[in-house]
């Protein structure tokens, strides 16, 4: 299974890529794997401003659908568009092309409220 090192994790199966104010949102390769063949990702939130834990969005497997939750307070200044003609993107390619938003930080304190890999794996028991 792959868990990046370099990534923050949720306790909702997201992980969290940090780049300054910036961070990108996508579902864990685990979560991709439990939910089986993703066949909708949806996002109404784009440019919405939005607490921690608030739904964002939710994804669409063929078997059931799961909400999305934001993993840090902010404003979501982007949705991976190509995501809408090719959502089997978030399980070839969880953490690169299956990427779903991006929030521009609100509090930054927050991040170190994140899970680091070593906790993450210890949640999924890997």
């Amino acid at each position: 299974m792959n868990i990046p090192s370099e990534l923050k994790y949720t306790k909702d199966h997201e992980w969290v890529k940090i780049d300054g104010d910036i961070a990108t949102v996508g579902i864990t390769d685990f979560a991709q794997g439990e939910l089986g063949d993703i066949v909708y990702v949806e996002v109404e939130t784009l440019d919405e401003t939005l607490d921690k834990d608030e739904v964002f969005g939710t994804v669409e497997a063929v078997k059931t659908v799961s909400d999305l939750f934001l993993p840090l307070s902010g404003e979501i200044i982007e949705f991976n568009e190509s995501l809408e003609d090719e959502p089997e993107k978030v399980n070839t390619d969880p953490y690169g092309d299956g990427w779903m938003i991006k929030i521009k930080i609100s509090d930054a304190a927050q991040v170190e409220e994140l899970m680091s890999d070593a906790d993450y794996k210890e949640l999924i028991g890997g």
